[in-house]
């Protein structure tokens, strides 16, 4: 999530831009054409990230003490609008092109931003410098105003070219500040609206996540549960945001373990970690992690911090109270029971793509796990009356864990012998089910290709004849007789439905391996189908995957590069490889047509291959449900409304 406010000093880039108009115009049209690149998507966690980029640069100017209140509003005719009291965006000619002022860059050149030099912020949610433009480029409307220096300014824009000059609209002698209003471009989106309740969420969250600033909500849809205006202002921060969560639970610990620590004073840096956990056995463990206050769902080096610091913390206890069990305590035992949130500050933060999905500073892993860990060992021997009794529940889950992972050892032994799967499952050598992975294959051919590929001691193979049964309206009495659905039920050792329990998987990584075109697509959603709705807690529970075969293999003398569809491809072509002559272009029809090596490097190899992990968006559980049921279940007529309203969003047909 960028957020990219430009310092007034106007040095601040450190990527070049050609200042033309047609240079405007190519990047625009670049995020129009991938949206996936820059908000992941044309989806509905896409369409609600844009506000969060605008949010975002809000809450950059409330952390670095500029903003004191942040207003979000949703408008009835579907328009959003976020407004702070920060500094309010330059407004002045641009130096590098005194033609544009630093607004129109920032709004329409990929790349430019207040974050690159640091001067302006210390701590800030986005570095790549393309928030603001992104979010133009993706709306049929956008207005910008801004109330800096007593004088008010606006600009107007629409799918990222300005509709005139930034035009001063009047005096602002007690404003300051940025609102942005903009409205997402049906083109991209489609049908698809903000919803209420979903940004009132992020809202609320946002004023936990920084206990100096004032969340101002307000609405004018009235979608029966979201309240129209609200106020979100918390001085206990992430304590109070984990109270809230697990009011009415019962506790080990009567008030959660949290603090904050500033990295300034400990480690002579900018920045600061906070954080807030309890222990419940009454709920699922959970996760959230922030960085800059941008949410981090795939965790990265902050989380590992915290959490290493919690294992050494909890097992150097058990030491000191004699507790020998406590040696066994793992960080899987540590997450089962545990409501935690941990949420740091840094300068220059390194994510795993655009949409910040996962952190990967190294060094915000030292800095927080020594931040929490003297704080965790003070509080544990301050409160022993909640340590002994958050020990206690931590052994019996490692009791729990070894005796389960025993019982798996056994019957993985004669599990085999047992299947009796003759030409399918090709089991892996490992005795317990940390590190391994079942494949599952489109047709034997594939499965001949995969076998040679496969490390043996970890991956094992199952390769599916033709599709499998569509699950949704299917009679019991079918799922039960159906070979395809007891073959993948027995290799996985778990039975169905209610019966389905997570710990008796057989291998920690399901992955689905298809083919990369219309059929194995399909093949793939009816395996998602059949998961989602007899074995939810495996997707919960992050053992499913879909693996991501090339479409070509492209090949320049010596140069060989493997490209996922037809755009890289084209571009790929027209830049050359870098090797000498012509380059040979491969298009791989199914994964029997790679050879060993090909499927190897591409599609299993841990180091090499890039796997999307199956989940399920938290704040939309009802709508996922209730989309598998319209494009699986057994009304054509749905299916059909969805195709009609979704077809003209389709980039590429492969027929």
């Amino acid at each position: 999530m960028a957020s990219d406010l430009l310092s007034g000093s106007g040095e601040n880039e450190k990527s070049t831009y050609d200042a033309s108009s047609i240079q405007v115009l190519e990047d625009m049209e670049h995020v129009r054409l991938r949206p996936g690149m820059y908000i992941g998507g044309k989806d509905d966690r896409a369409l609600h990230h844009m506000v969060a980029e605008i949010v975002d640069n809000s809450m950059d100017e409330a952390v670095a003490g500029h903003a004191t209140w942040i207003e979000i509003e949703l408008h009835e005719n579907g328009h959003c609008t976020v407004r702070d009291n920060g500094r309010g965006i330059p407004t002045d000619p641009h130096p590098k092109d005194p033609s544009k002022t630093a607004l129109e860059i920032i709004f329409c050149t990929l790349n430019a931003g207040g974050k690159f030099s640091g001067d302006s912020y210390e701590t800030s949610g986005g570095l790549h410098g393309v928030g603001s433009s992104v979010v133009n480029a993706l709306s049929d409307h956008l207005r910008v105003e801004v109330a800096r220096n007593k004088e008010l300014f606006m600009m107007e824009f629409s799918r990222g070219v300005p509709q005139a000059p930034l035009a001063k609209i009047g005096a602002a002698p007690n404003r300051r500040g940025t609102s942005v209003t903009f409205h997402p471009d049906p083109d991209i989106f489609g049908s698809l609206k903000l919803k209420p309740a979903r940004l009132f969420k992020m809202a609320r969250s946002k004023a936990y996540l920084f206990s100096g600033v004032e969340i101002r909500w307000k609405t004018g849809i009235d979608d029966g549960e979201t309240p129209k205006e609200a106020m979100f202002k918390f001085p206990g921060g992430l304590a109070d945001y984990l109270n809230e969560t697990l009011s009415g639970a019962t506790t080990y610990a009567d008030a959660p373990f949290a603090g904050t620590v500033d990295f300034k004073e400990k480690f002579g840096v900018p920045g600061k970690v906070e954080w807030a956990i309890n222990w419940t056995p009454t709920r699922d463990g959970f996760i959230q992690s922030y960085c800059n206050t941008v949410p981090t769902p795939e965790g990265g080096t902050h989380e590992a911090g915290f959490w290493a610091a919690i294992l050494k913390g909890i097992k150097a206890y058990g030491e000191l109270v004699s507790n020998r069990k406590a040696s066994t305590i793992s960080r899987d035992d540590l997450t089962t029971g545990a409501g935690a949130l941990v949420s740091c500050f840094i300068r220059e933060p390194e994510f795993v793509g655009q949409t910040k999905d996962r952190l990967a500073t190294t060094e915000a892993q030292r800095m927080v796990e020594n931040a929490v860990r003297d704080h965790f060992d003070n509080w544990l021997a301050a409160d022993t009356k909640s340590a002994g009794s958050i020990l206690d529940f931590l052994v019996l889950r490692a009791e729990e864990r070894l005796r389960r992972k025993q019982e798996k050892e056994t019957a993985r032994k004669t599990a085999t012998k047992k299947l009796r799967l003759p030409g399918k499952l090709v089991d892996c050598s490992a005795t317990n089910r940390e590190g391994t992975e079942l494949f599952i294959v489109e047709g034997d051919s594939a499965g001949g290709s995969a076998k040679m590929a496969r490390n043996r001691k970890t991956q094992a193979l199952l390769p599916l004849r033709g599709k499998i049964l569509n699950v949704l309206g299917a009679a019991s009495n079918k799922l039960g007789s159906n070979a395809e659905i007891n073959d993948l039920t027995q290799a996985l050792g778990v039975q169905l439905g209610p019966k389905f329990v997570v710990d008796d998987l057989r291998y920690d990584k399901i992955i689905i391996m298809t083919d990369a075109d219309v059929d194995g697509a399909h093949i793939a959603a009816l395996l998602m189908t059949f998961f989602f709705t007899q074995m939810r807690p495996m997707i919960d529970h992050g053992h499913l995957y879909l693996a991501c075969p090339p479409l070509y293999r492209l090949t320049q003398g010596a140069k060989r590069l493997y490209v996922a569809d037809d755009a890289e491809k084209n571009l790929m072509m027209e830049k050359g490889l870098g090797g000498k002559g012509k380059i040979d272009m491969q298009r791989f029809k199914g994964l029997g047509e790679m050879d060993a090596k090909d499927l190897k490097d591409t599609t299993m190899n841990p180091e090499t291959r890039k796997l999307i992990r199956v989940s399920i968006d938290d704040d939309l559980p009802g709508e996922t449900g209730d989309l598998v049921e319209r494009l699986m279940g057994k009304k054509p007529e749905l299916r059909f409304q969805y195709i009609q309203e979704n077809a003209r969003f389709v980039e590429e047909l492969d027929v």
